[in-house]
């Protein structure tokens, strides 16, 4: 309802004295404040872009705000996932937002789906909004959520982070570009690392997170020059921001039903090589690896292909460091060989899934090894507490 009918639309005095450095703005003012209050957004996704959004959202004076997310808080969401407090870890991640936003505004309402988007639910879930802001972090649901917001011809609202680096758009808006038009195809399963794997400074979602909220509002207002058609780039790092234009591609497929998102990302194909890799591959608990290290004996190296500053984090007493990049680009390769001289092969990473790769690579230059299932998280959690988690 992006074209209400403001007569209907009353603030109450104590609205009045919320909203008053908005509504002492020209491009806001009464009428734009009442434009707010009518409005309804769905945020997809509690986590680092979710939190500063729905945060400011919510102390804009968002009347209707539904919130997407099947997941619960942990310690590790806390650095970046600023809606989330140290009480709320275990609990569901959207009824910790829920009770702060009300908070901030109990004006708001805040609607729930405590459940993951899908193709059977997205459509029925998304209809009643104006607005769609996706808070995502994986692949199958940002085609999901672009291509349901073309269905219901939503303006979609995206941003993206990792590392130090996050962009920024609005798409499917006044017959601008979509998310296709930015990704024809998915990258291969894998190719990407996630935050989990590659780290991202807290900040950052802060950053990009509010930026999503200021387009939001923007869209709303009717205000002001979006990024439609505007892909905003930021690297934390050099504090730039840099733009590369967007445009509808005429040969872009029609969109016209939604799909299966993980077949067309690869996901459940990716699953199956992995499943028969790991059925080839030799594999050990960190039990059996306990025993190993225990039992004092000297026939093998624990190679160890996480980064160095995970390795200073933690480490499995007896391991050596080889980055999986290194391995990847040949380098590490040759020093493996030089560690082995004669001995077997065990490799850790942080969860299996590096060194499963390293020993992929390995295999094919004549290297064979045995893989430590869950890696140090399992060392961590199941042998020795005192080392670090992460």
């Amino acid at each position: 309802m992006l074209n209400p009918n403001l007569d209907e639309i009353q603030l109450t005095k104590d609205e009045y004295e919320r909203y008053s450095r908005h509504i002492i703005l020209p491009e806001v003012g009464l009428e734009g404040q009442k434009r707010l209050k009518a409005a309804s957004v769905l945020c997809i996704g509690t986590g680092g872009l979710g939190s500063p959004l729905l945060l400011y959202l919510a102390a804009a004076g968002i009347g209707r705000i539904g919130i997407v997310d099947f997941d619960v808080v942990d310690s590790s969401n806390l650095q970046r996932q600023v809606i989330h407090a140290t009480s709320w870890v275990g609990k569901p991640k959207i009824e910790s937002a829920k009770n702060r936003i009300l908070e901030i505004n109990p004006n708001c309402q805040v609607d729930l789906y405590e459940t993951r988007l899908s193709a059977e639910n997205a459509l029925e879930i998304m209809e009643p909004y104006d607005v769609v802001v996706d808070g995502t972090d994986n692949f199958p649901t940002r085609y999901l959520v672009n291509d349901a917001c073309v269905l219901l011809n939503k303006p979609n609202v995206y941003g993206s982070i990792f590392r130090f680096e996050g962009q920024a758009t609005v798409f499917n808006y006044e017959g601008g570009p979509n998310y296709r038009d930015l990704y024809p195809e998915p990258p291969p399963p894998g190719m990407v690392p996630s935050c989990a794997e590659g780290g991202v400074l807290g900040v950052l979602c802060g950053i990009i997170g509010t930026i999503q909220a200021t387009e939001t509002v923007k869209i709303i207002l009717g205000q002001g020059n979006t990024l439609s058609g505007r892909l905003m780039l930021y690297n934390a790092l050099d504090m730039k921001f840099r733009e590369l234009k967007l445009r509808p591609n005429p040969e872009r497929p029609v969109i016209d039903k939604l799909i299966d998102y993980e077949f067309f990302c690869g996901i459940p194909q990716a699953k199956a090589e992995e499943e028969k890799r790991q059925m080839e591959m030799q594999e050990m608990t960190v039990q059996e690896l306990k025993e190993l290290l225990d039992s004092g004996a000297d026939d093998f190296v624990l190679l160890d292909v996480r980064n160095s500053n995970e390795y200073e984090i933690a480490k499995i007493p007896g391991s050596v460091l080889v980055p999986l990049p290194d391995i990847e680009s040949g380098e590490g390769v040759e020093k493996v060989k030089e560690l082995l001289n004669g001995h077997r092969l065990i490799a850790h990473c942080k969860m299996g899934g590096r060194s499963a790769k390293a020993l992929g690579i390995l295999k094919e230059v004549g290297i064979e090894g045995t893989n430590v299932k869950g890696g140090i998280t399992a060392w961590s959690r199941e042998v020795d507490s005192s080392v670090p988690e992460y």
